[in-house]
């Protein structure tokens, strides 16, 4: 049925064109009429840190938002002096006037808000502001904040604007230094890094094809995947709690696959155009849909399950992220099925055709690119260069001229052959030193720290990171990640216990400051529904010994304090919440690994006929994966090489090693897929279990490797992005197709197979009977 489907569209390219133009413009008008809501709120169900929060919200209003900030304050001369308050005053007021914020004079414990001065009720102000008078001045008079709260219904996009608007607000008065804290409020660059992967992908597509056209296919069905996925997911913001950076991953995975999908079948197509392939461009297609487009539609199907196996989490965060992630891929994986066969339905044999007009305008297009990429204006005038060389092209004859075609050399004379046949000949050397290799890369896995990564992560430049740093020099490390202890009284005798309470927790061990309790009734603060704590650790959010304390608080602090009362505590705060996060995390990524292996296992066991195949491949993955997971534990957590990258040493986020064990996991069964079905393929023409190793992997290692350089670049281009949480998914992603595509695919895979022989193909019969026949193989021909 799907090479029917490609034939259909490859018969009608102008049909399946408009369709899908129709469908891009559908997408684009409904994303500009109903706009975009992301959100990066992450709460673990049943836990102490989201009863503390669903207290907040009931009791105290926009405390509980998520975008509060500060505005931070440096006078060399002290915030006391007379100039020096004038010129915060006036900022300050400016501030109070933009609709939907609150904010607090460092100077005196009151709220202003959308111009308005005087006491607020606790539900506008953040707790900050509700502390002893002169908490906001540091002792030595020379620093200070002002709070900030933005209503909860603004969102991301609108609040980190709010926040260039106060930066630009500041005076502008020598020996004042003035920085905007929080990550909410800091300014968000329009990502440009994928334009550094179109250029390489470019140059890349036509070293391996030699063909301009055979390039521009894979980037123009990737492109419509990923237009088609940023404005879906973009939707379904409105509906999903989905995290502002999931277009951003999308566009990675969805170009790395778009381009990899489309290479497979351009190639199996181009095969058939040869003159020993014996047919003409309809049979090419339809055997191109019927052996690559299957495989493509099973390699893509194993990364959506990959991605979708994270809804088991039970956790709405990551929830939005896998569903987002889908998206793209599966547009993509349509595109490569429909919109390529119709792209190469206009061109047809002409793909095979290159001139020097095109070539040379391609060369400078992937200059141009590389400039949007990096930001570079003068190389964007090799566009218009481009567009020159191709309109001279039909009037210089030269240009007009066709490049000639390299010959292709026989595959039991390429490198990859030759290199396939020397591991195999010594295949416990080479499985040895591949498996040796991988450990030691994955070393620094058993140190990984999962938390998430607070404003000192940011770069130094910027004004977030340097409101950090001061905030720190002026209150103490923990003042940037303080801990919100609520605490609801069942009877009136229970608020005697109050007092204790508060005692103890500014007592404890590791405890800087406890401050309150803050009743939710200023009116009648005796008799309120919920009291609030607030608790500074003496260490930085991101330090072990801050979830140890939070941990004593919780089991040893609070329950000594309340014995004898029924009051009602909870701990919670970004601290408390990252903390309870990372532990539901850790309790169910196990079972959603195990079940990812497993049913990649049964799936390739089925379609391979064998189970030492499948095996050798999850083993295989594991390694490259933990490998990967080393590499980011170096650089993003001990901080190897950080400077390089614009990033200091830090807690891995949690959900990140489950997202790059999803998607590595499937994108690397596409190797596997794409590899193994040559294999195949070649022992069952030959019955030669050591050749035919040898022959599959000479016939697609130039593939893969183009293919793999691609998606290593695009994904390693996504380290120049501002986020952290990108910067580790690009790298991660990199370094995973790297590993796979050279230590796995080049030296582990014939090393086993060889080991293996003919086991490689064994299955009992019992189980041949009993399982269902699912091959994504079709016959060669109509």
């Amino acid at each position: 049925m799907l090479a029917r489907v490609g034939l259909w569209c490859f018969r009608n390219p102008r049909k399946t064109v408009v369709g899908w133009a129709i469908l891009l413009v559908a997408v684009a008008v409904a994303f500009l009429l109903v706009g975009s809501r992301f959100d990066s709120e992450y709460d673990a169900p049943a836990s102490d840190s989201r009863e503390g929060r669903e207290v907040l919200k009931e009791h105290f209003g926009e405390l509980a938002g998520r975008a509060n900030g500060a505005i931070v304050f440096r006078a060399e001369a002290g915030v006391h002096d007379p100039e020096v308050r004038a010129a915060i005053g006036r900022m300050l007021g400016q501030v109070a006037a933009i609709e939907g914020v609150t904010v607090t004079s460092p100077y005196a414990p009151e709220a202003l808000h959308e111009g308005q001065g005087g006491a607020s009720p606790i539900g506008d102000a953040p707790l900050t502001l509700h502390v002893r008078d002169g908490h906001q001045i540091s002792a030595d008079g020379r620093i200070a904040y002002a709070s900030l709260n933005v209503a909860q219904e603004i969102d991301l996009d609108r609040a980190a604007g709010i926040g260039a608007e106060i930066a630009g607000l500041a005076p502008r008065q020598p020996g004042l230094q003035v920085e905007i804290a929080g990550d909410t409020l800091a300014p968000l660059e329009t990502p440009q890094s994928e334009f550094i992967g179109l250029a390489f992908a470019v140059v890349v597509l036509i070293v391996s094809f030699g063909s301009v056209l055979a390039m521009g296919l894979p980037i123009a069905v990737a492109g419509v995947g990923v237009g088609v996925g940023a404005a879906l997911t973009s939707l379904l913001s409105n509906l999903l709690p989905i995290p502002e950076f999931a277009t951003s991953i999308g566009a990675m995975i969805g170009l790395g696959v778009g381009i990899d999908y489309a290479l497979f079948i351009i190639s199996r197509f181009r095969d058939g155009l040869q003159p020993d392939g014996g047919n003409g461009s309809e049979r090419s297609i339809f055997r191109a849909m019927n052996t690559a487009g299957r495989a493509v539609v099973f390699a893509g199907i194993t990364v959506v399950i990959s991605l979708l196996g994270m809804v088991v989490i039970g956790l709405s965060f990551v929830t939005g992220l896998a569903v987002s992630a889908t998206l793209t891929v599966a547009a993509t994986m349509v595109a490569s099925v429909t919109l390529l066969p119709a792209l190469i339905g206009f061109v047809r044999e002409r793909i095979e055709i290159t001139r020097w007009r095109g070539l040379i305008a391609a060369g400078l297009g992937a200059v141009a690119l590389l400039g949007v990429g990096i930001g570079f204006r003068p190389l964007l005038l090799a566009f218009p260069a481009a567009l020159l060389v191709l309109l001279a092209g039909y009037i210089i004859p030269p240009l007009r001229g066709i490049v000639p075609k390299r010959p292709r050399r026989p595959l039991r004379r390429t490198l990859a052959w030759r290199w396939s046949r020397l591991v195999q000949a010594h295949p416990w050397w080479g499985l040895g030193a591949g498996v040796a290799l991988l450990l030691a890369i994955a070393a620094p896995i058993p140190t990984l720290q999962l938390n998430f990564a607070d404003e000192s992560n940011f770069p130094e430049e910027t004004t977030t990171r340097r409101a950090y740093d001061l905030l720190a020099e002026g209150f103490g490390p923990g003042f940037n990640g303080p801990l919100i202890v609520t605490a609801r009284p069942a009877v009136a005798e229970d608020r005697a216990a109050l007092t204790q309470l508060v005692e103890a927790l500014g007592a404890a061990e590791g405890v800087a400051l406890a401050s309150g309790p803050l009743p939710s009734d200023l009116s009648n603060p005796a008799n309120a529904p919920a009291y609030l704590i607030r608790v500074v650790p003496e260490t930085s959010p991101q330090d072990e010994a801050t979830s140890d304390l939070v941990r004593t608080l919780r089991n040893e602090v609070v329950p000594a304090a309340v014995e004898g009362s029924t009051l009602d505590v909870k701990i919670t705060g970004s601290m408390a919440t990252s903390m309870d996060f990372t532990s539901y995390l850790s309790q169910r990524v196990p079972i959603f690994i195990g079940a990812v292996l497993a049913l990649s296992f049964v799936l390739l066991m089925v379609v391979f006929r064998s189970i030492l195949v499948p095996v050798k491949a999850v083993i295989m993955n594991v390694l490259a994966l933990a490998a990967s997971f080393g590499v980011v534990v170096a650089i993003f957590q001990w901080g190897w090489l950080g400077s390089l990258i614009g990033i200091a040493g830090g807690p891995i986020d949690p959900f990140i090693p489950m997202m790059l064990f999803a998607i590595v996991f499937g994108l690397s069964m596409d190797y596997e897929v794409f590899l193994l079905s040559r294999v195949r393929e070649a022992y069952g023409r030959s019955g030669d279990a050591t050749n035919s190793v040898a022959d599959g992997l000479a016939s697609t290692a130039k593939l893969i490797t183009a293919a793999a350089a691609i998606m290593v670049v695009v994904f390693a281009s996504f380290v120049f992005e501002d986020s952290r949480s990108i910067k580790v998914f690009g790298l991660g992603l990199a370094v995973a197709i790297a590993i796979d595509a050279t230590i796995v695919r080049m030296l582990l895979v014939p090393s086993a197979m060889a080991l293996l022989g003919e086991r490689n193909w064994w299955l009992p019969g019992w189980l041949d009977r009993v399982l269902p026949r699912l091959s994504f193989e079709g016959e060669a021909s109509r």
